[in-house]
Protein backbone atom coordinates (compact mmCIF):
# COMPACT_ATOMS: atom_id res chain seq x y z
CA UNK A 1 0.00 0.00 0.00
CA UNK A 2 1.56 3.60 -0.77
CA UNK A 3 1.96 5.68 1.65
CA UNK A 4 1.49 9.71 1.58
CA UNK A 5 4.46 11.60 1.16
CA UNK A 6 4.80 13.14 4.92
CA UNK A 7 4.28 17.28 4.61
CA UNK A 8 6.49 19.80 5.12
CA UNK A 9 4.96 20.70 8.18
CA UNK A 10 5.21 17.19 9.61
CA UNK A 11 9.36 16.82 8.83
CA UNK A 12 9.97 20.27 10.19
CA UNK A 13 8.04 19.37 13.38
CA UNK A 14 10.18 15.91 13.59
CA UNK A 15 13.31 18.20 13.02
CA UNK A 16 12.11 20.30 16.36
CA UNK A 17 11.15 17.72 17.96
CA UNK A 18 14.59 15.98 17.82
CA UNK A 19 16.23 19.45 19.08
CA UNK A 20 14.24 19.81 21.85
CA UNK A 21 14.26 16.32 22.86
CA UNK A 22 16.80 16.74 25.57
CA UNK A 23 15.49 19.41 27.52
CA UNK A 24 12.20 17.17 27.31
CA UNK A 25 13.50 14.68 29.25
CA UNK A 26 14.99 17.48 31.96
CA UNK A 27 11.68 18.98 32.46
CA UNK A 28 10.52 15.60 33.24
CA UNK A 29 13.20 14.83 35.34
CA UNK A 30 12.42 18.26 37.16
CA UNK A 31 8.84 16.76 37.63
CA UNK A 32 7.26 19.45 35.45
CA UNK A 33 3.43 17.93 34.14
CA UNK A 34 2.26 18.86 30.64
CA UNK A 35 0.08 21.60 32.35
CA UNK A 36 2.69 23.15 34.36
CA UNK A 37 4.82 24.06 30.40
CA UNK A 38 1.46 25.23 29.12
CA UNK A 39 0.90 27.76 32.18
CA UNK A 40 4.86 28.39 31.97
CA UNK A 41 3.71 29.41 28.44
CA UNK A 42 0.83 32.27 28.99
CA UNK A 43 3.31 33.50 31.80
CA UNK A 44 5.77 34.36 29.11
CA UNK A 45 3.63 35.82 27.01
CA UNK A 46 2.27 38.15 29.98
CA UNK A 47 5.83 38.77 29.87
CA UNK A 48 5.54 39.86 26.22
CA UNK A 49 2.36 41.95 26.73
CA UNK A 50 4.50 43.69 29.48
CA UNK A 51 7.41 44.38 27.19
CA UNK A 52 4.60 46.45 24.51
CA UNK A 53 2.97 48.38 27.43
CA UNK A 54 6.45 49.16 28.93
CA UNK A 55 7.10 49.94 25.36
CA UNK A 56 3.79 52.32 24.54
CA UNK A 57 4.58 53.69 28.35
CA UNK A 58 8.56 54.63 27.96
CA UNK A 59 9.45 54.75 24.62
CA UNK A 60 9.17 57.02 22.06
CA UNK A 61 7.69 56.36 18.29
CA UNK A 62 10.72 55.56 16.41
CA UNK A 63 11.68 53.89 19.25
CA UNK A 64 11.36 50.05 18.28
CA UNK A 65 13.83 48.18 20.60
CA UNK A 66 10.71 46.68 22.64
CA UNK A 67 9.34 45.36 19.98
CA UNK A 68 12.49 43.41 19.26
CA UNK A 69 12.86 42.25 22.65
CA UNK A 70 9.22 41.30 22.74
CA UNK A 71 9.72 39.09 19.80
CA UNK A 72 12.50 37.20 20.57
CA UNK A 73 10.17 36.52 23.99
CA UNK A 74 7.13 35.18 21.66
CA UNK A 75 9.62 32.84 20.58
CA UNK A 76 11.01 31.98 23.89
CA UNK A 77 7.11 31.21 24.99
CA UNK A 78 6.50 29.52 21.86
CA UNK A 79 8.82 26.68 22.99
CA UNK A 80 6.43 25.86 25.71
CA UNK A 81 3.79 25.36 23.68
CA UNK A 82 5.82 22.65 22.08
CA UNK A 83 6.83 21.38 25.04
CA UNK A 84 3.39 20.49 26.70
CA UNK A 85 2.69 17.73 24.19
CA UNK A 86 6.31 16.29 24.27
CA UNK A 87 6.15 15.96 27.72
CA UNK A 88 3.09 14.29 27.80
CA UNK A 89 3.98 11.90 25.22
CA UNK A 90 7.81 10.96 26.59
CA UNK A 91 6.51 11.27 29.96
CA UNK A 92 3.01 9.06 29.67
CA UNK A 93 0.90 11.74 30.80
CA UNK A 94 -1.15 12.23 27.51
CA UNK A 95 -4.91 12.45 26.92
CA UNK A 96 -7.43 10.09 26.43
CA UNK A 97 -9.75 12.94 24.59
CA UNK A 98 -7.23 12.39 21.35
CA UNK A 99 -5.30 14.94 21.15
CA UNK A 100 -2.87 17.17 23.22
CA UNK A 101 -2.40 20.23 20.79
CA UNK A 102 0.99 21.40 20.95
CA UNK A 103 2.03 24.26 18.66
CA UNK A 104 2.88 22.19 16.06
CA UNK A 105 -0.15 21.33 14.22
CA UNK A 106 -1.58 19.67 16.79
CA UNK A 107 0.90 16.14 17.22
CA UNK A 108 -1.20 13.74 19.05
CA UNK A 109 -0.02 12.51 22.22
CA UNK A 110 -2.01 9.22 23.17
CA UNK A 111 -2.59 6.58 25.63
CA UNK A 112 -0.56 7.58 28.63
CA UNK A 113 0.00 5.70 32.01
CA UNK A 114 -2.35 8.90 33.18
CA UNK A 115 -4.57 9.95 30.86
CA UNK A 116 -6.33 12.66 31.44
CA UNK A 117 -9.13 14.47 28.99
CA UNK A 118 -8.67 17.73 30.98
CA UNK A 119 -4.84 18.22 29.42
CA UNK A 120 -5.99 18.63 26.53
CA UNK A 121 -8.99 21.04 27.45
CA UNK A 122 -6.38 23.30 29.80
CA UNK A 123 -3.83 23.54 27.30
CA UNK A 124 -5.88 24.44 24.29
CA UNK A 125 -7.77 26.93 26.43
CA UNK A 126 -4.38 28.81 28.32
CA UNK A 127 -3.41 28.97 24.25
CA UNK A 128 -6.10 31.57 23.51
CA UNK A 129 -5.41 33.18 26.78
CA UNK A 130 -1.62 33.58 25.69
CA UNK A 131 -3.17 34.76 22.24
CA UNK A 132 -5.02 37.33 23.73
CA UNK A 133 -2.70 38.47 25.70
CA UNK A 134 -0.30 39.18 22.86
CA UNK A 135 -2.56 40.98 20.47
CA UNK A 136 -3.48 43.01 23.59
CA UNK A 137 0.08 44.10 24.35
CA UNK A 138 0.86 44.59 20.49
CA UNK A 139 -2.37 46.66 19.65
CA UNK A 140 -1.76 48.89 22.70
CA UNK A 141 1.22 49.54 21.89
CA UNK A 142 0.46 50.44 18.13
CA UNK A 143 -2.68 52.39 19.65
CA UNK A 144 -0.20 54.78 21.96
CA UNK A 145 2.11 55.51 19.16
CA UNK A 146 -0.66 56.42 16.76
CA UNK A 147 -0.40 53.79 14.62
CA UNK A 148 -3.98 53.39 13.72
CA UNK A 149 -3.82 51.68 10.94
CA UNK A 150 -1.83 49.21 11.69
CA UNK A 151 -3.44 48.55 15.82
CA UNK A 152 -6.72 47.77 13.49
CA UNK A 153 -5.13 45.34 11.17
CA UNK A 154 -3.93 43.69 14.66
CA UNK A 155 -6.87 43.24 16.06
CA UNK A 156 -8.76 41.91 13.11
CA UNK A 157 -5.82 39.24 13.21
CA UNK A 158 -6.24 38.69 16.91
CA UNK A 159 -10.04 37.64 15.89
CA UNK A 160 -9.00 35.58 12.70
CA UNK A 161 -6.48 33.66 15.12
CA UNK A 162 -9.41 32.94 17.61
CA UNK A 163 -11.81 31.67 14.63
CA UNK A 164 -9.06 29.89 12.70
CA UNK A 165 -8.80 27.78 16.64
CA UNK A 166 -12.79 27.83 17.27
CA UNK A 167 -13.54 26.30 13.88
CA UNK A 168 -11.35 23.67 13.84
CA UNK A 169 -12.47 22.79 17.96
CA UNK A 170 -16.46 23.12 17.16
CA UNK A 171 -16.54 20.95 13.58
CA UNK A 172 -14.73 18.26 15.58
CA UNK A 173 -17.00 18.51 18.35
CA UNK A 174 -19.52 17.91 15.50
CA UNK A 175 -17.40 14.42 14.52
CA UNK A 176 -15.67 16.30 11.00
CA UNK A 177 -12.25 16.96 10.36
CA UNK A 178 -11.31 20.71 9.94
CA UNK A 179 -7.10 21.72 10.82
CA UNK A 180 -6.18 23.14 7.03
CA UNK A 181 -5.43 26.35 5.87
CA UNK A 182 -2.81 29.33 6.55
CA UNK A 183 -1.32 30.43 9.39
CA UNK A 184 -2.40 28.22 12.15
CA UNK A 185 -0.69 28.61 15.61
CA UNK A 186 2.66 27.55 14.50
CA UNK A 187 2.91 30.05 11.30
CA UNK A 188 1.42 32.99 13.69
CA UNK A 189 3.48 32.30 16.21
CA UNK A 190 6.70 32.22 14.56
CA UNK A 191 5.59 35.42 12.14
CA UNK A 192 5.20 37.56 14.99
CA UNK A 193 8.17 36.51 16.39
CA UNK A 194 10.79 36.62 13.95
CA UNK A 195 9.37 39.85 12.29
CA UNK A 196 9.11 41.83 15.71
CA UNK A 197 12.45 40.71 15.81
CA UNK A 198 13.47 41.91 12.56
CA UNK A 199 11.86 45.32 13.00
CA UNK A 200 14.19 45.99 16.45
CA UNK A 201 17.37 44.71 14.22
CA UNK A 202 15.97 46.89 11.28
CA UNK A 203 15.45 50.02 13.72
CA UNK A 204 19.37 49.30 15.21
CA UNK A 205 20.49 49.64 11.72
CA UNK A 206 18.56 52.29 9.99
CA UNK A 207 16.79 54.29 12.58
CA UNK A 208 13.58 53.89 13.60
CA UNK A 209 11.87 56.48 12.28
CA UNK A 210 12.91 55.91 8.65
CA UNK A 211 10.50 56.59 6.13
CA UNK A 212 9.70 55.91 2.10
CA UNK A 213 8.21 58.00 -0.24
CA UNK A 214 6.76 57.70 -3.46
CA UNK A 215 8.91 59.76 -5.75
CA UNK A 216 7.82 63.21 -5.87
CA UNK A 217 4.98 62.98 -3.75
CA UNK A 218 4.55 63.00 0.27
CA UNK A 219 2.71 59.47 0.26
CA UNK A 220 4.42 57.26 2.73
CA UNK A 221 4.91 53.87 1.28
CA UNK A 222 6.78 52.20 4.07
CA UNK A 223 8.54 53.15 7.62
CA UNK A 224 10.88 50.97 9.70
CA UNK A 225 7.97 49.34 11.69
CA UNK A 226 6.29 48.24 8.29
CA UNK A 227 8.73 45.22 9.10
CA UNK A 228 6.37 44.25 11.36
CA UNK A 229 3.40 45.94 10.67
CA UNK A 230 3.16 44.64 7.06
CA UNK A 231 2.90 40.86 7.95
CA UNK A 232 0.64 41.80 10.84
CA UNK A 233 -1.92 42.87 8.15
CA UNK A 234 -0.84 39.84 6.01
CA UNK A 235 -1.63 38.01 9.40
CA UNK A 236 -5.50 39.38 9.64
CA UNK A 237 -6.01 38.68 5.79
CA UNK A 238 -5.13 35.31 5.98
CA UNK A 239 -6.53 34.06 9.76
CA UNK A 240 -9.76 34.73 8.37
CA UNK A 241 -9.73 33.62 4.84
CA UNK A 242 -8.52 30.30 6.52
CA UNK A 243 -11.76 30.27 9.13
CA UNK A 244 -14.12 30.77 6.38
CA UNK A 245 -12.21 28.09 4.33
CA UNK A 246 -12.87 25.85 7.42
CA UNK A 247 -16.31 26.92 7.93
CA UNK A 248 -17.21 25.89 4.08
CA UNK A 249 -15.30 22.82 4.69
CA UNK A 250 -17.26 21.91 7.36
CA UNK A 251 -20.78 22.82 6.19
CA UNK A 252 -19.88 20.42 2.91
CA UNK A 253 -18.48 17.81 5.57
CA UNK A 254 -21.57 17.53 7.43
CA UNK A 255 -24.18 18.15 4.77
CA UNK A 256 -22.23 14.82 3.88
CA UNK A 257 -22.41 12.80 7.23
CA UNK A 258 -26.05 14.38 7.50
CA UNK A 259 -26.75 12.84 3.60
CA UNK A 260 -25.40 9.15 4.91
CA UNK A 261 -26.77 8.70 8.04
CA UNK A 262 -30.44 9.53 6.44
CA UNK A 263 -29.15 6.57 3.86
CA UNK A 264 -28.22 4.24 6.60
Amino acid sequence: MNQSKPKFRDRAQQMIYVVIHPLVKFLIKLGLTPNAVTLIGLVLNILVTAIFIEGAEKGNRGELSYIGWAGAMVLFAGVFDMLDGQVARLGKMSSSFGALFDMLDGQVARLGNMSTKFGAFFDSVLDRYSELVLFLGICYYLISHHYFYSSLFAFVAMIGSLMVSYTRARAEGLGVECKEGLMQRPERVITIGVTAIACGITAYFIGGDYKVYLPGTNLQVFETISVFTIPLTIMAILTNYTAFKRLIDAKVALDLKDKQQQDA
